[in-house]
């Protein structure tokens, strides 16, 4: 008996884990980083994703320069 509720607990975890959301529009992928918003705002164009991606990137790095440069200026 207790076998078969350690199964039945272990199934049903497995498909709770499978069953779980996955982000695929880029307005959700956006947060997890400029690689997973460049593969799920262009799943088949390698060209365009990687232009996405160095965009994404540059405008990352001028927005943290930004920041540390407004934080020395008030510290």
């Amino acid at each position: 008996m207790l076998k078969r509720i350690i199964f039945a607990a272990a199934v049903t975890g497995l498909v709770a884990g499978v069953t779980m959301p996955v982000h695929t529009t880029p307005a959700e992928a956006a947060s997890s980083g400029c690689l997973k918003a460049a593969k799920a705002k262009f799943p088949g164009d390698l060209k365009s994703r990687h232009a996405y991606r160095k965009e994404c990137k540059a405008h990352f790095k001028s927005y943290r320069s930004a920041q540390r440069a407004s934080k020395k200026a008030a510290g």
